[in-house]
Order: C-alpha cells, then sequence, then structure tokens
C-alpha cells in the first residue's frame, strides 16, 4: 500500500492492488469521469461530488484502486506513514 497526501484535494490517497479490495457502490449512485489519457476511472457521488475512489493500472500492469481515506470509517490518518506529493513542483 502507498499512501498520498494531496493538500488541492484535501484527500489522502490509499493505493491498494484491486485484488485485496472489495468495493461496495451502488452504480447508479456513482458517476465515473475519465480525463488526460483515460486510463484512471474516477468515481464520484453524483449527489454531493465526494470522490471516494478510483480505478486504473500500475506502471507495471496491475490492476489497483486508489481510495480516499477520508471515506472510511474509523481511519486514523495521523497514526499512517504518509509520502506528501507536491504536483506544482512537477
Amino acid at each position: 500500500m502507498q499512501l498520498l497526501d494531496l493538500p488541492a484535494q484535501r484527500s489522502v490517497i490509499g493505493i491498494f492492488p484491486a485484488t485485496s479490495m472489495k468495493l461496495t457502490a451502488a452504480d447508479d449512485a456513482m458517476a465515473d469521469y475519465m480525463f488526460n489519457k483515460h486510463v484512471i476511472h474516477h468515481r464520484f457521488c453524483k449527489t454531493c461530488g465526494i470522490h471516494p475512489f478510483g480505478e486504473g493500472v500500475d506502471p507495471q500492469g496491475n490492476a489497483v484502486v486508489a481510495v480516499n481515506l477520508n471515506c472510511l470509517e474509523d481511519v486514523d490518518l495521523a497514526s499512517l506513514p504518509v509520502q506528501h506529493y507536491d504536483g506544482a513542483k512537477l
């Protein structure tokens, strides 16, 4: 698992192998957005717009899921090791 702190999006993202996750979301409540190279499915709530997770493939070809950890119950974000990401310096 890799954790990224994305302050501009106000989210902490956990990246997990897709085989280790079972995502439960009502398909009729979720929308899908793809941009740029159209390789990541950004799932978001049609009602409130929150981005709880995304699905894609890592550079090695493995299916991965990126979960917004702020959407999970009982997760102490302060206790998790985070890799800070500064997109402005890329």
